[in-house]
């Protein structure tokens, strides 16, 4: 065993007994775990296993999976690496039905579908010898926690939502559990029957509010798991009347606290992992009336390119516990070549938040002092760092611009300009106006100032510019947090309205107002124009019910 290994595992060991650890876990006899009557009782139940016995058991039974130099679980999804968005349906039944906004994004599945795929979900786990089960929370608040349970047929599956979720801390824990709020039935490696009412492939992710379940098949793509929690949540939360984000956070040691809003690819989790700052969570929160707390109890970072030097907080913590997705590396060596996307560009590692050595416990803070919205132009247009006023802040939360990166969903092979509402679209199930108004009356009780990051291209759109330096985006981001960019003048940008500061700390000048960039200042404005135009034609949808103050606030013509 080479030396970075053992240190490792040792580490690991060391952590195992910190209040949050899974030491004490235990593999279940079939009759500790209460499954669905259905369930036939013929396999072996592996009920909140511990971290090396879900090893184990991927590399007995899971081809593909292997163990890096680092001690992290190497393991494959299959054919689907990213989400399926376009299959991802919702049954319509009465205690839910007028809460959702129903359209392309909350496709609806009558009952008798939801049921045939439950059926078949569950028969193929019967057909299976070993079951896994795993027992955890999503909220660290207890007031807003619900309880999980994940019954699966990969030791990879249950690994990753092992990371996931908030674990149990101890056996008399487990055992008082008791029935969960929400169940997950991943069958991913069994197709749907795509001639079922409401399919349109062979894969299905399908979540029922009366029932409180969800079941997946035809993907193995673990992040159908956690993205379904986060709707959950995204159901849940507003009918307490608290906002849930897509959004990663931390907090200084002083107590002040930042929200950053964005999708995949735009620097969330990234920008989030801050060695001077404590990290909440880098994916989803949720904020209530005494502060935020994070849904999860793990990360779950993109690892393309990644590397010590760019992100080491990331890079460390994927060791003995994190499980790899998609990766290639050596087979001698076992080093893991994070620039090698053969098998896809969206390579991803789930590691607990413990594997980050400054991430806070419990993982809730106070009340956000900063917003920051995230976005990555693949136009080149927006500037680095502009700061929004209120109008501006409701504005940019409903149309979520940003771009697809290539990878992050089946079919996506290069960035391509997309609007997602909330910054997180594919999860949201009210209207998204329901999650801006309740965004704004935060905003207002607790004055947080707000700010739109573009984290894309500068000098020229896609294929012409380069993508702005992370290290430009830190300096602005400890501008933000130490006071000095609230400090210094703006200049209002053209078309868009935003006020751009003029200088920034440990960032070129010239760069800030974006069309200094550009060699050809007419493509400049032509392209200008074309996205101010997109802009106006995506908020339509939602025009009708935003004011005329927030209409003003996006991009004049």
């Amino acid at each position: 065993m080479n030396q970075s290994v053992a240190d490792s595992i040792q580490q690991s060991l060391k952590s195992s007994t910190a209040e949050f650890s899974q030491n004490e876990l235990h593999v279940a006899d079939t009759d500790e775990v209460n499954l669905d009557e259905h369930f036939t009782g013929n396999a072996k139940i592996y009920h909140n296993p511990s971290v090396a016995v879900l090893y184990e058991q991927a590399l007995a039974f899971e081809h593909g999976s292997a163990i890096t130099s680092t001690g992290a679980l190497v393991t494959r999804s299959g054919v689907k690496t990213g989400r399926s968005p376009k299959d991802k349906r919702i049954v319509k039944e009465p205690s839910s039905e007028k809460d959702i906004w129903w359209g392309p994004v909350n496709m609806p599945l009558d009952d008798l579908s939801f049921m045939i795929n439950r059926e078949r979900a569950i028969d193929y786990l019967n057909t299976q010898e070993k079951l896994y089960v795993i027992d955890g929370y999503a909220g660290w608040d207890p007031k807003y926690r619900i309880k999980v349970r994940v019954i699966c047929a990969r030791a990879y599956h249950a690994l990753f939502m092992h990371n996931m979720l908030i674990r149990i801390a101890t056996k008399e824990e487990l055992k008082s559990f008791g029935e969960p709020d929400y169940t997950i039935y991943n069958a991913g490696q069994f197709p749907a029957n795509r001639y079922t009412q409401g399919m349109s492939s062979s894969t299905s992710v399908s979540l029922n509010f009366a029932k409180k379940e969800m079941v997946i098949l035809g993907t193995q793509y673990a992040g159908e798991m956690k993205k379904g929690i986060l709707t959950i949540m995204m159901y849940l939360m507003p009918k307490m009347g608290v906002l849930p984000l897509h959004s990663s956070c931390n907090m200084s040691k002083t107590g002040d606290t930042t929200l950053f809003f964005g999708l995949s690819g735009t620097g969330k989790t990234t920008l989030s992992a801050d060695i001077h700052r404590e990290l909440i969570g880098d994916d989803e929160h949720v904020w209530t009336d005494t502060g935020c707390f994070n849904i999860e109890g793990g990360c779950y970072a993109k690892t393309i390119d990644l590397s010590r030097e760019k992100e080491p907080e990331i890079f460390d913590a994927i060791r003995f516990g994190a499980v790899l997705e998609n990766v290639v590396y050596n087979p001698i060596t076992r080093v893991v070549d994070y620039n090698d996307t053969s098998i896809t560009e969206n390579t991803r590692c789930a590691y607990p938040l413990e594997h980050i050595p400054n991430a806070k416990f419990p993982a809730m803070g106070n009340h956000p002092k900063h917003i920051i919205m995230l976005t990555c132009d693949a136009f080149g247009i927006l500037p680095p760092v502009s700061r929004l006023t209120p109008d501006q802040v409701m504005y940019h939360f409903i149309q979520g611009y940003t771009a697809k990166v290539a990878g992050t969903e089946v079919g996506v092979t290069e960035p391509t300009a997309t609007f997602s509402s909330c910054y997180g679209e594919p999860f949201i199930v009210w209207h998204p106006t329901k999650y801006a108004e309740m965004l704004a009356s935060q905003l207002h009780k607790h004055s947080a100032k707000a700010w739109l990051l573009n984290t894309g291209w500068t000098g020229g759109s896609h294929g012409v510019g380069s993508r702005i330096k992370l290290a430009y985006t830190r300096a602005i981001i400890d501008a933000i947090h130490s006071g000095e960019l609230e400090k210094v003048e703006t200049t209002k940008m053209e078309i868009f309205g935003l006020n751009v500061p003029v200088s920034c700390p440990n960032v070129p000048a010239d760069i800030l107002m974006p069309i200094n960039t550009w060699t050809d200042k007419a493509k400049y404005k032509a392209t200008s124009e074309k996205l101010a135009k997109l802009f106006v034609d995506n908020f339509k949808k939602y025009q009708d019910k935003a004011s005329s103050d927030v209409l003003k606030a996006g991009p004049q013509l």
